[in-house]
């Protein structure tokens, strides 16, 4: 698969990507987190923040592999 072939797939995966993880941290944290102590909403948020950011890092990996030379 060619590099701008990868580049075109990835992109709409991260978008569909985030765009789920924003809406399931912020419907857990609408149900979840209604009668918790400050510190333990921080760390879901801090938690939830951040957590997107490994998963899209292998895919961003994976978009930016070189092509394999043609056999």
């Amino acid at each position: 698969m060619r590099i701008r072939t990868r580049k075109l797939i990835g992109t709409f995966v991260l978008l569909i990507f985030v765009t789920f993880w924003s809406l399931f941290a912020m419907a857990l944290a609408q149900s979840a987190l209604t009668d918790i102590n400050g510190l333990v909403a921080a760390i879901f948020y801090v938690v939830a923040g951040l957590g997107w950011v490994l998963p899209a890092m292998v895919i961003i990996k994976w978009m930016l592999r070189p092509d394999q030379p043609p056999a």
